[in-house]
């Protein structure tokens, strides 16, 4: 049952990072402490348990429990197939990432090298967002197909919202691995979604 919570909290983190992708791309803007949470997931290479990579919170992840409740339920909510997009890309990208141990390699130096800067910039400063922007530039986007992030236009030309993007899909990316880990597989999104569903239910009632 744990093994399955955790699957459930890092499946609602792919979400997650997926929806303030969407947010971002059409709006602008997003919710900060939201992209923040995310943000500093990626930071967290040797966790003792998995919620630890949230920040230990799961109100960290609440939007993306939402997300996840809203797109595998049977509900009345409209399902967004962009959303769904999003969450399908960054899954199947990180497969191939696992299965390269040279980019492996290159991402963790990569992380080290962000992890440093930590002792002079924070987090949400555009030098980081940057550096992990060109992290998942350099490394992620060539394994496969480029994440085709829809919005507008003019928003998307900015090159700081270009950085915020990547950096958000460089932290899917992390989730992704995590779900893996916790023995999560494209099929149980398939045959077990009722009880992903409940799981995040049971989880959104703790917040």
């Amino acid at each position: 049952m744990q093994n399955f919570q955790e699957q459930t909290i890092t499946l609602a983190a792919i979400c997650q990072v997926s929806y303030l992708v969407q947010k971002l791309a059409r709006q602008g803007q997003s919710d900060e402490e939201a992209l923040t949470t995310m943000l500093k997931s990626i930071m967290v290479v040797s966790p003792n348990h998995t919620l630890e990579v949230y920040g230990d919170d799961l109100n960290n992840i609440r939007a993306g429990l939402t997300m996840l409740v809203k797109h595998l339920g049977n509900g009345e909510h409209q399902k967004d197939p962009e959303i769904t997009r999003y969450v399908v890309s960054l899954l199947s990208l990180e497969r191939r990432l696992s299965k390269n141990n040279k980019q492996l390699q290159a991402l963790g130096s990569r992380i080290e090298q962000c992890q440093r800067q930590l002792d002079h910039f924070t987090i949400e400063s555009d030098t980081i967002i940057a550096s992990l922007a060109s992290i998942y530039s350099d490394i992620i986007s060539p394994l496969g197909s480029p994440i085709q992030v829809a919005g507008n236009p003019e928003i998307l030309k900015t090159s700081s919202n270009q950085h915020k993007i990547r950096a958000l899909l460089l932290a899917g990316i992390r989730s992704a691995v995590l779900w893996r880990q916790v023995g999560g597989k494209r099929r149980s999104i398939l045959f077990s979604r009722s009880k992903i569903v409940e799981c995040a239910q049971q989880l959104l009632k703790q917040i």
